[in-house]
């Protein structure tokens, strides 16, 4: 259960997509200008991650990684097919993308108009690649951490998008300086949310065990003596008897 919990808050504020490995990048900036389609496109991104992420995690556990067709039969054990794991990957996610495609426009016509060409280039936001990438680097070992990992991490994009769309919207009435005016405040802006972001990272710093204190050479000089003073009291009770 900590290791779920561990994992997606990691991923949503430590490891975000946006702001730790800047994956998503083109979507992100191109798309925040209000927050009603910065809404719809992250959500429509949670949806792909949660969905492909699990999906690519078993076909790397039963098809694709080193001796992964064992299921098949002992003749199948020394295979490995990690060379078709991108082709794979982006099928699984092209598949996905073009489901969403299909069910925004059929259930929100203006939301598909709004998102425009961005919505089918889901399939190639490197977000979307990058989780099904992570997740097979960091060896995630079980479907529930594939899936927390997909869901958290699309929450993180969703919330970097969300986050910086609700500024750029007020920042249209903000004196912002001419050269600094359209991606190069977007820019900062992004810079300094990422920091924030970051500073999360002091929630999954372990405290339960206290770490002993490095001895300093007095300290180890007073163990050396009160050893010394144990042996020869030692020594002088034996003769005594």
């Amino acid at each position: 259960m900590i290791e779920h919990i561990e994992l997606f808050f990691k991923s949503i504020f430590i490891d975000n997509m946006v702001f730790a490995v800047f994956l998503g990048m083109c979507s992100y900036l191109a798309v925040s200008k209000k927050v009603a389609t910065a809404v719809g496109l992250g959500a429509a991104v949670i949806f792909v991650l949660a969905i492909t992420v699990p999906l690519n995690w078993l076909l790397d556990q039963y098809l694709l990684q080193p001796g992964a067709l064992s299921w098949l039969g002992d003749e199948y054990a020394s295979y490995d097919l990690s060379f078709l794991s991108f082709i794979m990957f982006i099928a699984t996610i092209a598949t996905m993308v073009q489901l969403v495609e299909i069910v925004v426009e059929k259930f929100s016509p203006s939301l598909y108009n709004s998102l425009g060409i961005f919505l089918p280039l889901i399939a190639v936001n490197c977000a979307i690649l990058g989780g099904s990438l992570f997740m097979q680097s960091r060896e995630i070992e079980t479907f529930g951490l594939a899936l927390n990992y997909g869901v958290s991490s699309g929450i993180g994009w969703f919330l970097a998008i969300l986050a910086i769309a609700a500024i750029r919207e007020k920042i249209r009435y903000s004196a912002v300086p001419a050269p600094l005016r359209g991606l190069g405040i977007t820019f900062i802006i992004t810079g300094l949310m990422g920091i924030g972001f970051l500073s999360f990272g002091g929630m999954l710093t372990g405290g339960d065990e206290e770490t002993e204190a490095p001895k300093t050479v007095q300290t180890i000089e007073i163990e050396k003596e009160q050893t010394e003073d144990a042996k020869t009291l030692a020594e002088n009770t034996k003769t005594i008897d």
